[in-house]
């Protein structure tokens, strides 16, 4: 849907017309203030002068002249010092004259440069980047920020945990059961049992909110840290990177493909550029950006060339942040991985609440028929004699009972674990410093030192120089009291630039200052060669530079130069003689970069608006050594030892992608050194379909390719059953990241449209920090596990024996009070526990899990069914035989079983730790979160039953006793590792919903980004 704009009022427009004639009328006020400013120091010179010669003495020599600096700017400029111009300026006028594209109203104030005049920014220089200038704009214009729905605040959260129907019901029953208690016992004894759940219940909720609330607050951080881009501004006449956040009105920003356009403002200069404005008009046609159209968008896409703008609006006079503040995020979206959790858990919730509707039933069934007793051994209803109220109090006990089995039934701590894992894994990494650098030169057949600038004919050198500092859209700052110059631009530009700074002795103010440049070709990954048209001032003879990969260039040229200044045709030995040159380079692993020119009239300069190609002499050609960061080969060798094939895809050439396959350890040199391993892009594109997807699995490296070819292959591998991951850095990876399985884009050199459609931003640039995101997933992915397997422990014990004890007895053993406490034991502290357990290299070395692998497998289901079984043997065996066996009360009975029960959670969290692995005690001591944990639940089940009785409804219990729980309990570890040495194979159990996590066969498509 369209995003459109009402256009002005009448009023709108006199207001805009109205505040044109003051600004009028406050320049032509300044220009009369100037004149008089002139002609009174004219008058006051010359009656100075006549008071001197009228007293006819001798006139001072010491001097040939006086200097006065009369300032006359300041006047034309007082919101330099004052701020008065500026606070001329509406801000609404500027926000809807963008916001509307209305050229009228820019014309009216009397253009681009008038308007800067307002603005008081040099079109050339920005800003002057002063704290008190920047500031009084921000008072003025605003921040390039929009205004964010406020945060859900704690209070919030738990009030989402109230929502929850279980705990609705609980507190409904709770709070009959304490009227009831207090109306039949009185308030001193009746509140206890009402008391303690209402107690329960709040401290569940609690945690809950508490949990959420930090999940929210990191998440929210995240997203803070996502949408701080850097952006390029001129200040002070520098070039410098600021933070998006930073802009204000006036700013002079720089522009290049692949950029979010920051602000609303208007195009100075640029070539070729073009925008994507689909995210704020849903139009999909790209729209060209020049001084006829010089309207910019803010959150728009930059999608080729480049240029300058000045910005005009920032933050909420924007739309992009009028549209932005009415979006409100929502921090609870769920993920795909939680909600195929939340599948699960619904599933489990349904089979407790069967349970517990049977339970509820039951229990009904046997006290409306007289088949329960009281504690005196009477029976508790008869019909037509028991009093109203005590029907009810029995009622609300059954109702709560059977709406705890549902709580305890729910295993919400699923989804939880997952944001406690993630959580805890969520780290920020920091950048290397790793930079390309121009390593090799030749000059015609000659090899010349990159330094040796005094052996190359001054002539020639001045043409290289020209086409470096002119075809480029760097830029270089001397900085005082530096030696080494500021270089920014992409790591390929920087690599030029430095070369011809550093080493050549480039000057990059001098072309500027004496070239016009005419017309200009941008890179893209398309062309792979950027050129420009330029003429030296006041002549008419148009010179031609190209620049760009080191074969494209040669096939365009038709003569070459030598050292010497000397030009030779370029006939077939000598262009046989120049491939052997860049394939020998490009075996050095070195990037080849070709430079080349033409002289022409200036008729002849532009070719139906493009920059002339043809008959070009090739100047030299320079290898660029883009180096392997440390780390990259491990970090290869890791990924293919956990199942996962890599593949390379870059726009070098075959002999370039080739040493760099090798270099980095993508390629064996022993064994995927035939053709069929490394393809070109083109070969890719036409061949059939069924040559296609014969053939991709063998490729292991694409060079020469285009964004189509990338996305073509990712395409062909989920055909071919892979779950496919890609990474990217520019705007031409887009369609591959979005095809792709997984997206990862590149957070320092990455484009703004490439981090829009990946999934993952990888922070450093670094490849080895791939490997610790699929680690870390795998980690994920298997402490999920661990929790769901302690996890349907617990609910299918609980479940059983509160199913039979209520169906055999009439009564339950484990209270709402206590249910409710191993509810958040489980839930919260035992998902604390899993989720901490850190990564370890023995992950690396499983085989990726298939697409159709359930998510509980054939392991977590031997080792489930052996510990509940042995838990429900021996609880029941308490539950009917407990009395007997300890000679003690049915009161004391239950609490040995709650205790028992407890006791056996926390030492089945031992056994979770390790799903196949017999030690599960391996690397705990690394865990302190782990050992915390477990300290802590055994402290507050002690607390729970020696000094919460009333609370809890426990009874104090002997050394024996204890000693007998803890031994009971114990047993689990013995249990635990017999049955792990019975094998599992065969077929696989589907009886819960699976997950598609890692496939078996898992590929990596990956960019020269290593």
């Amino acid at each position: 849907m369209s995003l459109r704009f009402r256009k002005p009022s009448e009023a709108g427009t006199n207001a805009l017309l109205a505040r044109r004639d003051s600004l009028r009328k406050i320049i032509h006020r300044r220009r009369w203030r100037r004149a008089f400013t002139v002609i009174y120091f004219t008058r006051a010179l010359k009656s100075l002068s006549k008071e001197v010669l009228g007293k006819k003495t001798d006139l001072l020599r010491s001097l040939s002249y006086v200097a006065i600096d009369v300032d006359l700017e300041s006047d034309d400029t007082p919101g330099v010092r004052d701020g008065t111009s500026l606070q001329d300026v509406d801000p609404k006028i500027l926000s809807n004259m963008v916001r509307e594209k209305r050229l009228e109203s820019l014309a009216e104030l009397g253009g681009i440069k008038q308007l800067a005049s307002i603005l008081i920014t040099n079109p050339d220089n920005g800003l002057s980047g002063e704290a008190t200038d920047l500031l009084q704009r921000t008072n003025i214009f605003g921040t390039n920020k929009y205004s964010k729905p406020p945060a859900k605040n704690f209070l919030g959260f738990v009030l989402d945990a109230f929502k929850d129907m279980t705990i609705v019901i609980l507190i409904a029953c709770a709070v009959l059961s304490l009227v009831f208690g207090i109306k039949q016992q009185g308030l001193k004894e009746g509140w206890y049992n009402g008391g303690s759940i209402i107690f329960a219940i709040f401290l569940v909720v609690i945690v809950s909110a508490l949990s959420n609330y930090k999940q929210g607050k990191q998440f929210q951080k995240l997203s803070n840290e996502c949408s701080n881009i850097r952006v390029e501004v001129m200040r002070d006449g520098r070039r410098q990177p600021i933070s998006i956040f930073d802009i204000v009105v006036g700013d002079v920003v720089y522009l290049k493909i692949g950029d979010q356009i920051p602000a609303d403002g208007l195009f100075l200069d640029g070539h070729s550029l073009k925008v994507d404005e689909s995210s704020m008009t849903g139009e999909s046609n790209h729209i060209e950006i020049h001084s006829e159209k010089p309207f910019l968008l803010s959150g728009t896409k930059v999608i080729d060339g480049y240029g300058r703008m000045m910005v005009t609006s920032v933050g909420m006079n924007t739309a992009w942040g009028e549209m932005m503040s009415s979006v409100s995020r929502d921090l609870d979206e769920e993920t795909p991985l939680q909600a195929r959790l939340n599948k699960l858990t619904s599933f489990i919730g349904k089979t407790g609440l069967l349970v517990a509707a049977l339970v509820l039933l039951v229990l009904m069934i046997r006290y409306f028929t007289g088949h329960t007793q009281d504690e005196a051994g009477h029976r508790e209803f008869t019909s037509g004699k028991t009093k109203t109220r005590d029907v009810m109090d029995a009622v609300v006990s059954i109702v709560a009972a059977a709406v705890t089995i549902v709580v305890v039934a729910i295993p919400e701590g699923l989804p939880l674990a997952v944001t406690l894992t993630l959580a805890y894994s969520m780290k920020r990494m920091m950048g290397d410093n790793a930079m390309m650098r121009v390593t090799e030169f030749w000059m015609g057949k000659e090899h010349v030192s990159v330094d040796a600038s005094r052996e190359i004919a001054a002539g020639i050198l001045e043409v290289l120089l020209q086409g470096i500092g002119l075809n480029t859209t760097g830029t270089v700052h001397k900085r005082p009291f530096v030696s080494v110059p500021e270089i920014l631009g992409s790591p390929t530009e920087k690599a030029i630039l430095s070369w011809g700074v550093l080493e050549l002795g480039m000057t990059m103010d001098e072309p500027k200052q004496d070239w016009e440049i005419i017309q200009v070709e941008a890179f893209n990954s398309e062309k792979k060669k950027s050129g420009v048209a330029v003429r030296r001032r006041g002549e008419q003879v148009v010179h031609i530079h190209w620049k760009g990969a080191a074969e494209m260039i040669l096939a365009l040229c038709s003569d070459y130069c030598r050292q010497n200044g000397r030009v030779n045709v370029m006939n077939d030995e000598a262009r046989s003689e120049f491939r052997t040159i860049i394939k020998n380079m490009a075996d050095k692993s070195l990037r080849c970069i070709a430079f080349a020119y033409k002289k022409m009239n200036g008729s002849l300069g532009q070719v139906h608006g493009r920059v002339e190609e043809d008959g070009l002499t090739l100047l030299g050609i320079v290898g660029i050594k883009d180096p392997c960061r440390p780390g990259v080969r491990s970090a290869v060798d890791i990924c293919r030892s956990a199942g996962v094939n890599i593949k390379m895809i870059t726009e070098d050439n075959v002999h370039t992608a080739r040493a760099i396959a090798l270099e980095c350890g993508i390629l064996n040199p022993d064994k995927d050194l035939e053709h069929e391993a490394i393809v070109e892009g083109a070969q890719f594109r036409n061949y059939s379909p069924e040559q296609r997807m014969e053939a991709i699995e063998k490729i292991q490296v694409m060079a020469r390719s285009s964004p189509f070819d990338k996305l073509l292959m990712v395409q062909c591998l989920k055909q071919k059953g892979h779950v496919v991951a890609v990474t990217g850095d520019g705007t031409n990876d887009a369609p591959a990241l979005k095809e792709a399985d997984i997206g990862l884009s590149m957070g320092i050199r990455g484009t703004e449209v490439a981090k829009g459609s990946s999934d993952i931003v990888i922070l450093d640039d670094n490849f080895a920090s791939v490997v610790t995101a699929l680690r870390w997933g795998r980690c994920l992915y298997n402490n999920i596990q661990k929790f769901i397997q302690f996890r349907l422990t617990v609910n299918v014990t609980a479940l059983v024996i509160n199913f039979i004890a209520a169906v055999s007895s009439g009564d339950v053993p484990l209270t709402a009070v206590q249910l409710l406490w191993v509810n958040l034991i489980m839930d919260t502290l035992g998902a604390l526990a899993l989720a901490t357990d850190q990564p370890t290299n023995d992950l690396m070395l499983k085989p990726p899990v298939g697409r159709t692998e359930p998510l509980i497998n054939r392991v977590m289901w031997r080792n489930l069914t052996s510990q509940a079984s042995y838990q429900v043997i021996v609880l029941l065996t308490l539950q009917f035989k407990g009395s007997s066996i300890f000679g003690v009360d049915e009161k004391v009975e239950d609490t040995i079983i709650f205790n028992c029960f407890v006791l056996c959670q926390v030492f089945n969290v031992f056994n979770a730790r390790k799903l196949a692995d017999k030690n599960v005690f391996k690397g705990i001591n690394r865990n302190k979160w782990f050992l915390g944990i477990i300290s802590t639940t055994l402290i507050l089940q002690v607390v729970m039953v020696e000094f919460l009785k009333r609370f809890a409804n426990t009874e104090r219990l002997d050394w024996g006793q204890w000693g007998a729980c803890i031994g009971l309990a114990a047993l689990s570890w013995p249990i635990g590792w017999l049955v792990k040495c019975i094998p599992v194979s065969g077929k696989k159990f589907n009886f819960f919903p699976t997950l598609k996590m890692r496939p078996e066969r898992s590929t990596m498509v990956l960019e020269t980004v290593l």
